[in-house]
């Protein structure tokens, strides 16, 4: 009897915590979904590898266009721009 009691108030406890949840998320007290507002404010555009650990990535921010260098132990703003100069075409292709 006491292991069924036991069993019991662990279902009891799991039966309260999905109730919990399922009321948070509809009252929208908690989103499992990072993009709720529909607005994507970070946009990765390109991204090139120079070694096994570093990298250049171009990035679009709230409408700004930011160039990015990134290593094991830091990561350097390089480059900004608040239009997309930075992110023609022209400016990412590498001439033979």
């Amino acid at each position: 009897m006491e292991l069924t009691q036991q069993i019991v108030m662990i279902l009891a406890v799991f039966a309260l915590l999905g109730g919990l949840l399922w009321l948070m998320r509809r009252r929208g007290g908690l989103a499992f979904s990072p993009r709720r507002s529909g607005t994507r404010r970070l946009e990765v555009l390109e991204r090139v590898p120079l070694t096994q650990h570093h990298a250049l990535h171009l990035v679009r921010i709230s409408g700004k266009v930011v160039l990015i260098g990134t290593a094991p132990s830091a990561c350097t703003l390089l480059d900004q721009s608040n239009s997309d100069t930075l992110a023609q075409p022209d400016l990412l292709r590498t001439t033979p």
